[in-house]
């Protein structure tokens, strides 16, 4: 990958790679998780321990082949399961179904399920060798022969053990090839001399890709942001322009909301139903409620709420704020550490100042305040309840409900100013 991170901590739709894998095992209803770690990675055993709190985490203090790394988590496996199921943290993509499928071949009566796909390119990759059903072998590529190689069945590294022969096939693996490692698909060559059923299973290639590099990380992310959009389009939200939208693996959709094209969603965003989100919006962390609209070109920062029937409108910012039930803020405004009540508005250019170079304050707006355009609120202070302030207005002390308040300088109009200031310029 080039890069100081660990590969399995780079994230696809806003989760690390090692994160969609424990996310898939978990909805497969796995009983328990344990982590193969290499030394010294106790980020990637943090990462295990937030989003799987019970995994085991093991370290494999040599790198010496895939079968060797599985047995690092020996105590794991000697708990007695029925079926032990190795995956790889860097395989993003792996569905919840097809680890079922996996474990369904072990209750079945195979000792040993592997994964295989149909490469469009099997170069370099392994090949699984079927006959009357059976898998009789997985053979590296370096060492099949051409008949062999013509195969396009190619090992997904995936696999299934019945976990009462799982030790016992893991022991026996040998390390008699040229790299003097100890490698996984071996397994099967020992089940099948231990006259034990072997299986294989397909998945679709795009499934099963690997990520080593930036490139790959991006294939990752362009196939499951096509998940993520197909499955919010099902739940019933309309997307004019799929292809310009990017979510979250978290983000989640109420029925009936539209979004016009280009749109981000990060982390921890929940919309609500019947909401329309026009085109080019920025939301992170934020909640939005039932028939509420939102921009054009509007952001929502982290900790943001807006109540339902409320309206952000276009260059409208808002930021740790609540807005409720049909509260406003068309356009042009920043509302940050707020409190707005329901059927309040805010005039353009509006702006809550809510820092003062150490402190963060907060403003509170009252239920049906009108906020007059190009004022700026300075916290802390609060806005009454159906108070009026004035355009242009600056406001530094507390407002009572149902006031005016006006915070700006006394206009002063002299008449013919205008034309006698273009006639003396002219003369020079």
């Amino acid at each position: 990958m080039k890069s100081s991170r660990p590969k399995v901590l780079h994230a696809v739709a806003g989760l690390s790679l090692l994160g969609h894998v424990i996310a898939a095992v978990r909805a497969a209803d796995m009983d328990a998780i344990a982590v193969v770690v290499g030394p010294g990675r106790e980020d990637v055993a943090a990462e295990a321990r937030r989003l799987a709190p019970s995994a085991r985490i093991f370290v494999q203090a040599e790198r010496l082949g895939t079968a060797h790394a599985v047995l690092a988590a020996r105590e794991a496996i000697a708990d007695g399961f029925d079926d032990v199921v190795a995956l790889f943290a860097d395989t993003p993509l792996v569905r919840p179904e097809t680890i079922r499928r996996l474990r369904n071949a072990i209750g079945e009566g195979a000792s040993v399920a592997a994964l295989g796909f149909e490469a469009q390119d099997p170069t370099g990759y392994g090949r699984l060798l079927i006959e009357e059903g059976s898998l009789l072998a997985i053979r590296e590529h370096k060492d099949a022969t051409e008949e062999e190689r013509a195969v396009r069945l190619c090992n997904a590294g995936l696999m299934a053990l019945d976990g009462r022969h799982a030790l016992e096939l893991l022991d026996s693996v040998g390390a008699d090839n040229a790299q003097k490692e100890y490698y996984l698909p071996d397994v099967v060559g020992a089940a099948r001399e231990r006259g034990y059923s072997t299986q294989a299973l397909i998945a679709g290639e795009d499934e099963v890709r690997g990520v080593n590099d930036r490139v790959q990380l991006a294939t990752a992310e362009a196939l499951m942001q096509g998940r993520l959009r197909e499955a919010a389009m099902r739940s019933g939200v309309t997307m004019i322009a799929p292809e310009t939208v990017f979510l979250s693996h978290d983000t989640s959709f109420g029925a009936d909301t539209v979004l016009e094209p280009n749109q981000w969603f990060g982390l921890g965003v929940e919309i609500g139903a019947n909401v329309v989100i026009h085109a080019n919006c920025h939301i992170e962390k934020a909640k939005v409620g039932d028939h509420a609209e939102i921009g054009p070109f509007a952001r929502l920062r982290p900790g943001a709420e807006l109540g339902a029937k409320t309206k952000v409108g276009n260059y409208v910012e808002v930021k740790n704020a609540r807005l409720g039930q049909g509260a406003k803020v068309n356009h042009l405004s920043y509302v940050g550490d707020a409190e707005v009540g329901a059927g309040a508005n805010i005039g353009a250019g509006t702006i809550t100042c809510n820092y003062d170079g150490f402190h963060k304050a907060r403003t509170v707006i009252g239920e049906k305040a009108f906020i007059g355009s190009n004022s700026a609120l300075v916290a802390p202070v609060t806005v009454g309840a159906g108070a009026f302030v004035g355009s242009g207005s600056v406001i530094t002390d507390d407002v009572p409900e149902d006031a005016l308040a006006l915070g700006r300088g006394r206009q002063v109009v002299k008449a013919g100013w205008g034309k006698a200031f273009r006639d003396a310029n002219k003369k020079n």
